[in-house]
């Protein structure tokens, strides 16, 4: 019976290890702000350009949650985040184009892949205008785990940004920089509730003085 657990839950495990393999790879590549930010302008300056091109697009930033599922969908790259690279990626005449591009630090893993679409009742996001294949896309991938997308509209070169199965539209490269700024930055660790107690118990500094606070 216990040998049998770990093939039982072995799903539930890799899935659990990738998170915590992923949430330490996110953390410790993104720590450095400069390297965050350097990111973020290769995927605003990408966006951008496809954009003024009318040039569609998807990109899905990883967060904390894993995205090996949807890599495996894809081609494989593993290169540099740059703006060149994904404006090659996303030329219309590439095999990759129609697939979204998966970001994790400042590494494109994977191209092509293929993302869950949206449930509910998203159209009410977008009421009088019926939502592409892309939106759909970007939409779903957040709605089943907590990663960003970016998605430049192939028909009106509008750039967007979904999050938590919600959409923001129409954003210019200076919105889209700070959208993504607010999202993507990793999360300050939690102070445990305890770790003040160490502190309670050390005595107060005296002035130099000798005076108690609040003297005459």
């Amino acid at each position: 019976l216990l040998l049998a657990i770990p093939v039982i839950f072995a799903p539930e495990i890799r899935r659990a290890l990738e998170r915590l393999g992923r949430a330490s790879t996110l953390l410790s590549t993104n720590a450095n702000t400069l390297g965050l930010q350097d990111a973020i302008t290769s995927i605003v300056g990408a966006a951008t350009k496809l954009s003024a091109k009318r040039h569609g697009a998807l990109i899905v930033l990883q967060r904390l949650d894993g995205l090996q599922e949807y890599i495996e969908t894809g081609i494989l790259l593993n290169g540099d985040l740059s703006e060149k690279l994904l404006l090659q990626i996303f030329y219309p005449s590439t095999p990759m184009h129609d697939g979204a591009v998966i970001v994790i630090g400042n590494r494109v893993v994977a191209a092509a892949c293929v993302m869950p679409l949206a449930f509910g009742d998203i159209q009410a996001q977008s009421p009088g205008r019926q939502l592409g294949l892309r939106h759909r896309a970007a939409i779903g991938i957040s709605q089943n785990t907590d990663a960003i997308a970016v998605v430049v509209s192939e028909e009106t070169g509008a750039i967007s940004v979904t999050s938590g199965g919600k959409i923001i539209r129409r954003l210019d490269a200076e919105r889209l920089e700070n959208v993504l700024l607010a999202f993507y930055r990793p999360a300050k660790p939690q102070r445990r509730w305890f770790s003040w107690l160490p502190h309670a118990f050390q005595p107060k500094p005296r002035d130099s003085s000798g005076s108690s606070e609040g003297g005459a």
